[in-house]
């Protein structure tokens, strides 16, 4: 099951976008222009808002785990 986290690898501020666009499966940077436009549009203040409630709520994207990681001998 998919979980909603905030992307360590594809981040540019926190990893919000980079999250929610690995867990649609769509490409980070649509949700980047969605929410840049949509920031703009609401004058900054709503999305500015949203991101950092974002940033608080989803949890920051778990590190590889030791069974998922490929052998330290390869």
């Amino acid at each position: 099951m998919k979980k909603l986290t905030r992307s360590r690898t594809n981040r540019w501020i926190a990893g919000v976008c980079g999250g929610v666009g690995e867990y649609l499966d769509i490409d980070p940077n649509i949700i980047r222009a969605v929410y840049i436009i949509f920031t703009v549009l609401t004058r900054f203040a709503a999305g500015l808002i949203i991101y950092i409630l974002l940033w608080i709520i989803i949890p920051d994207g778990a590190e590889e785990s030791p069974a998922e990681a490929p052998p330290a001998d390869a």
